[in-house]
């Protein structure tokens, strides 16, 4: 099945509590999709008893759950990777609904979020604890132990994807997992809660609560939440990391992003092509890692030429998908406009671009390139989350990397080069924490774990991979002497 199918009348996303699905009892939200516009979803958002007796059930699921050998716990993970694998065309097809991706797209995520998934597999094998003797007679080791109830706040881009970064590893490690998907994709999260519970996951360990604003704060307030994992803007990452740490949580906090290619002038065009041009059309541009501003070192036009062209085949519909909202594909059209007005040359108009006759009402805008973008711009400093692409010129390596380096977000940062010293020195240098070298989306595949820094994320540690494991538990140290010792020391 190759197209989006448009439901015949909204689907029902109740909340999953304590192992049943139950629906609020507060406002009802509907759900639009991107590729129609109608009305695919709807949900009603839970009162304050109804979050409660969530949390109560998690706290008692969390005393059972961590109790269970890590062992057990990864058979259930191992069952759900088979869930996952055997329904993922109708995962594919409920993520592109709500989401507005291509089903490419929607597939590849779940890979990704699989591949986290079988990262966490390997906890009960890579992850065994330590213990020496530390003085004669005497050891040490460090237990890990899960902390509770967790909170998880994840977005409408990636709503299978996101969420399988922390699901796997957090529910595996031994904690209770609460999850408060994006009111734009509950969708996926429905979906996701009933693999879980088909695996075999015990009632009360997976929570599922959908909402908005009140609802977020709520759950973060809740005494019984122990740690918080959120993805979204920079702005809300912000406040959700501050509310938490006012209430004595840890955090962390992944935002937004302006990510910069460097092209220089001896890159190869036809990997420029496909690598840059894919980079900033890829999920319509509505992703933390896509590439955003050019920064063209010199006579670089040949390849510039190349993405154009590259961009110019990436058909809405088909091989790029539509923008989540109305009011969203309105700001890119103002923010088009906008950068003309200062200035900017348009060279690929994607407000031009034809809809597929299929999807005619949904939100769409094609691929978009405008060059000569002053590096003080909005258009070259403000995230605007679609296919746009601003090229800044830049005389050399050195301007370049000035620019990336002012950058107020730290996600990711790439260079086209075939000269090895370049790429070093752009990798050393530029202010990134993720880096990608003839690599449009310099995303780490696992164990290799993913987060940026600056304003892209706030909170210390990372969201996947060995690096995560700290995050989700607390190491316990105990010291063991069973024999006294003819020898004496500081520790004896």
């Amino acid at each position: 099945m190759n197209q989006v199918q448009i439901p015949s009348s909204p689907i029902d996303c109740p909340n999953l509590i304590g192992g049943e699905w139950t629906k609020g009892s507060g406002k009802e939200v509907s759900v639009y999709s991107p590729y129609s516009g109608d009305v695919v979803g709807k949900f009603n958002c839970p009162n304050q008893n109804e979050i409660d007796q969530a949390l109560k059930a998690a706290k008692e699921a969390f005393a059972k759950w961590k109790a269970t050998p890590l062992k057990e716990r990864t058979g259930i993970m191992f069952r759900l990777r088979e869930i996952l694998l055997r329904d993922i065309e109708t995962f594919a097809q409920t993520i592109s609904l709500e989401s507005g991706k291509t089903l490419a797209e929607s597939r590849a995520g779940m890979m990704k979020g699989i591949e986290v998934l079988e990262f966490a597999l390997s906890i009960q094998n890579l992850d065994q604890g330590a213990k020496m003797e530390v003085s004669r007679g005497v050891h040490c080791e460090f237990r890990r132990e899960p902390l509770g109830p967790i909170l998880s706040i994840t977005p409408f881009n990636f709503p299978a994807m996101v969420p399988m970064w922390t699901l796997p590893i957090a529910i595996t490690v031994g904690n209770a997992y609460v999850w408060k998907p994006s009111d734009k994709t509950p969708l996926t999260a429905t979906l996701m809660g009933k693999a879980f519970i088909e695996a075999g996951l015990p009632s009360g360990v997976l929570t599922i609560i959908n909402g908005e604003k009140d609802e977020v704060n709520s759950l973060i307030d809740h005494q019984d939440i122990k740690a918080i994992a959120f993805v979204g803007s920079s702005k809300i990452a912000k406040l959700v990391y501050e509310r938490a740490a006012i209430n004595g949580k840890r955090a962390l906090a992944l935002g937004g992003a302006k990510n910069h290619i460097i092209l220089l002038p001896d890159a190869d065009p036809e990997m420029c092509g496909v690598g840059i041009a894919d980079s900033f059309t890829g999920c319509a541009g509505q992703r933390c890692m896509a590439a955003s501003v050019l920064l063209a070192v010199g006579e670089v036009d040949k390849q510039i030429e190349q993405i154009k062209q590259r961009a110019l085949s990436t058909t809405c519909g088909d091989k790029m998908g539509a923008i989540i909202t109305k009011e969203q594909l309105a700001f890119l059209n103002e923010s088009i406009d906008e950068a003309i007005s200062a200035g900017a040359k348009i060279i690929l108009d994607g407000r031009e671009a034809k809809k597929p006759a299929d999807y005619a009402n949904g939100y769409w805008i094609g691929p978009t390139i405008i060059d000569h973008v002053k590096a003080d711009s909005k258009a070259a400093k403000n995230e605007l989350f679609g296919p746009i692409l601003s090229i800044v010129r830049c005389e050399n390596l050195t301007e370049a990397l000035k620019i990336e380096n002012a950058n107020d977000y730290g996600n990711a940062a790439s260079v086209f080069t075939n000269n090895g010293a370049l790429a070093e020195k752009v990798a050393k240098e530029a202010n990134a924490a993720m880096i990608g070298i003839n690599i449009g989306v310099p995303v780490p595949r696992e164990p290799f774990s993913f987060a940026g820094m600056n304003t892209s994320k706030f909170g210390h540690g990372e969201i996947t991979g060995e690096q995560s494991l700290n995050f989700w538990s607390n190491l316990k140290k105990v010291t063991t002497k069973w024999e006294m010792q003819n020898d004496h020391n500081w520790m004896s």
